[in-house]
């Protein structure tokens, strides 16, 4: 039997994803619920630290937030991509996938689109936000359409590491598990406070922790507009994140071919 064409598995995968996304509440109102409702509390309670000797010169403490709260949900994407393909190993329908006649990688590539995918709607939803409330985009059409691609690729990139735990555990209350670790990564980065003003130890962890240096690629756009030097910096931290992902995932798919 011949294998189909690699990007018609790719897209069928990932369109059953996306479909599995919105047909199930679990997996999409974290993406977007928890974030803007960690959005607006940051805004309104902590909204005069712009006032702070040191902060960067921003049109309003929301416009910094924004790029937070995009990070945010993009790492949410990724654990819920994550924790509905443990459950399509618990169901069997992974059984069923490494049984047909397709490369087994696309398995994982399907659902890493799909994962993108979400992490691009999630952008579009707290621009939209943002603009609403008064936000302003510095960099203009072209700083929202890098700001897009970016999450884009973050969301990919997270979805691989979960997508390792979820081939690897095979369930999905494991990656569930991995959710109040997700968010001490996050707190221990500059995507809610400039590594400018954080004290001791949390600048050093800050400094080295990717998630920095994806924030502030996800920032700059907003606050600034394009700038170079921190497209490249965000660009790679999500390349040492995505590394680790793909090293992960494959490793994790070889062991559950094995135990196949």
């Amino acid at each position: 039997m011949s294998r189909p064409p690699a990007l018609s598995v790719v897209l069928a995968l990932s369109a059953r994803s996306i479909r599995q996304t919105f047909r199930r509440p679990q997996f999409l109102a974290p993406i977007l619920l928890f974030p803007t409702l960690f959005l607006a509390i940051n805004t309104g309670g902590a909204g005069r630290a712009v006032e702070l000797s040191g902060f960067p010169d921003v049109n309003g403490f929301l416009d910094f937030q924004l790029a937070a709260s995009i990070l945010q949900a993009t790492l949410l994407a990724a654990v819920s991509g994550g924790t509905a393909l443990a459950l399509d190993i618990e169901l069997g329908f992974t059984d069923r996938l490494l049984a047909a006649p397709i490369a087994r990688p696309l398995i994982v590539i399907g659902r890493l689109a799909s994962t993108a995918i979400m992490g691009v709607l999630a952008g579009v939803w707290f621009l939209a936000i943002g603009l609403v409330f008064g936000a302003q985009v510095e960099g203009g059409p072209l700083g929202a359409l890098l700001v897009l691609a970016l999450a884009g690729l973050s969301a990919a990139a997270f979805g691989g590491l979960a997508a390792a735990l979820a081939l690897k555990s095979g369930r999905a209350s494991v990656v569930q598990g991995i959710f109040p670790i997700v968010f001490v990564i996050l707190f221990v980065s500059s995507a809610f406070f400039p590594r400018a003003l954080l004290q001791e130890p949390a600048r050093t962890l800050a400094d080295v922790n990717p998630l920095s240096y994806i924030a502030e690629g996800l920032r700059e756009p907003v606050i600034n507009g394009v700038s170079g030097l921190a497209l490249v910096h965000g660009l790679a931290g999500i390349a040492l994140v995505a590394v680790v992902g793909v090293v992960a995932s494959a490793a994790a798919l070889r062991g559950r071919l094995k135990a196949a």
